[in-house]
């Protein structure tokens, strides 16, 4: 829960107040929800970054303390535990054991109900799709006090309803989901720099097919050359026999102790840092063995890292538009984004596959999928994402749920055409500052 005593969202905007927050404890011994006048919403840890975990005015249901491990199958990899463990708890368990999450998204600090709800994705997605297709079952309880076991064979549309179902069909209290094995905790990277989409493209294609994992940081501020360069990062778990010596990092975090001056990431900044991160490696192939910790959850090394954006908060903004014409489309958001000199710090490019999620609202699409951050800047930052917003629209590409603060409703119900027939699984009780924007038939008043 977040410092001042009520939920937060990770990009910290809105800034909205439940009613109430209550809390659980037990999985057995939950409220009775249908006794609550306001719309309930389950709340873990707040890593979504916009309003998806939020519930302006409704009932806020901490589901943080669901902690325990119920079960864990060596022999095939099946693990069970409370949708409040987190991904970082189930590492420190698996790791040891010869065991890998199947899918993880960029940091661990996220609970697994929350794995579920937003159907997050990863590195890996061209080859092992979202978290949700590795998902064998869990129990949801509804707010009339039923609780269903769902899985592909047993209450099918509700499983596929929750995988991405963003917390609305009610509360997720455990999960049983397959694990991948390794052979130790070591992933062997390359570390590629190239200094265009087209060169970008060509190692994508090239990588796919070998290499489990791809992503790259890209540049989207500075002059026409500098804009698209960036670097490309490919690994696979390490297969060798070798005896493990290196470690995880034993030193304590970085933490960011306070909100930075809204004026510390400007164009300036912004544009001097991506200079000096491209420079810093000499050459152009660098082929290193690294723990999995600093190759999946770089950032999860500071702590409060977000408050780099300032009280105001940032918006984090990840979309995918189709490979065909998907590389002139990226170029010329990139080019947009340039020009507006609304800068961001974190530029993620990875192209995604065509494994199908179950989820009825899951994300990942085949295409190319982009996602920056931008500070709060007001009605500038939110002009730019507007003009974002129609690029992504005439690409007939769609925006990640899990991380937007304000999407239009329109551009909602058409990148997701499934939302109706999702709409009969909600749960009658719940909602969320998102799901009421979203399906609201004028969209949204933008609060700044």
């Amino acid at each position: 829960m977040a410092a001042n005593n009520h939920p937060q969202s990770w990009g910290r905007f809105p800034q909205v107040r439940p009613e109430r927050v209550v809390p659980v404890y037990w999985r057995d011994e939950i409220p009775d929800l249908a006794m609550f006048e306001r719309p309930v919403l389950p709340y873990a840890y707040g890593r979504s970054y916009g309003d998806s975990c939020l519930n302006e005015d409704g009932i806020t249901l901490d589901v943080s303390n669901l902690r325990h491990f119920l079960s864990f199958d060596e022999e095939q990899g099946l693990l069970c535990c409370e949708a409040g463990v987190t991904l970082a708890e189930v590492l420190d368990v698996i790791v040891p054991r010869g065991w890998f999450l199947p899918v993880t998204p960029g940091t661990k600090y996220v609970s697994i109900g929350g794995a579920i709800a937003n159907d997050v994705h990863g590195k890996n997605h061209h080859k092992a799709g979202t978290f949700g297709c590795h998902v064998t079952r869990f129990e949801l309880l509804r707010s009339d006090g039923q609780r269903l076991i769902c899985s592909p064979t047993e209450n099918s549309e509700f499983f596929r309803a929750t995988i991405g179902g963003l917390g609305l069909t009610g509360v997720i209290l455990w999960a049983e989901f397959r694990l991948k094995r390794i052979h130790s905790p070591l992933i062997v990277m390359d570390r590629i720099r190239f200094s265009s989409l087209d060169e970008y493209r060509e190692l994508a294609t090239a990588s796919d097919r070998d290499f489990e994992y791809t992503v790259s940081w890209v540049v989207c501020l500075g002059s026409k050359n500098e804009v698209g360069r960036g670097f490309f990062m490919r690994g696979n778990h390490d297969t060798s026999t070798r005896r493990v010596v290196q470690r995880r990092r034993s030193r304590l975090p970085l933490t960011v102790p306070f909100d930075f001056p809204s004026f510390t990431l400007n164009r300036l900044s912004i544009h001097a840092f991506n200079r000096l991160y491209y420079h810093a490696q000499s050459v152009k192939h660098v082929r290193k063995t690294v723990h999995y910790d600093s190759f999946f959850y770089p950032l999860d090394a500071i702590h409060h890292w977000n408050r780099m954006y300032g009280k105001r908060g940032f918006f984090q903004y990840q979309f995918v538009v189709p490979f065909e014409g998907g590389y002139e489309v990226m170029q010329a958001i990139m080019n947009c984004i340039s020009r507006s000199g609304e800068g961001s710090f974190l530029t993620v490019l990875k192209s995604f596959g065509d494994v199908e999620s179950p989820g009825m609202l899951s994300f990942p699409r085949p295409g190319l999928t982009l996602a920056l951050d931008f500070a709060n800047h007001g009605t500038k930052t939110l002009r730019l994402l507007d003009r974002l917003d129609a690029m992504v629209r005439e690409a007939g590409g769609c925006i990640y749920p899990a991380k937007d603060a304000r999407m239009r409703a329109d551009d909602f119900q058409r990148a997701y055409p499934q939302w109706k027939t999702f709409e009969q699984y909600i749960d009658p009780k719940f909602s969320s500052s998102f799901w009421r924007r979203v399906t609201r038939e004028n969209g949204w008043e933008k609060k700044i």
